[in-house]
């Protein structure tokens, strides 16, 4: 078991390290081209951003508490 955990702790310390420079394509390699009706190249680190339809707003707020439910028309049986 010590052995295991021995292993294991440093591979775990390792796992967490990476590097944090700016991502360049691979030598030999170009970006993809701009997208229809833009002028301009987006960089690797603005193409790893999220857009915004991506990773939506909510638009409900989350229930703080127990509630009923109200009847819902279209929650019917399986046919059968």
């Amino acid at each position: 078991m010590r052995k295991i955990m021995a292993l294991l702790v440093p591979l775990a310390l390792l796992a967490g390290c990476g590097q944090s420079a700016e991502l360049k394509p691979r030598a030999g390699r170009e970006l993809p081209v701009a997208p229809h009706g833009r002028d301009d190249r987006p960089s690797a680190n603005a193409l790893l951003e999220p857009q915004p339809q991506a990773s939506p707003e909510r638009s409900v707020e989350l229930r703080s508490r127990s509630e009923q439910r109200k009847d819902d028309p279209f929650d019917l049986p399986p046919a059968g």
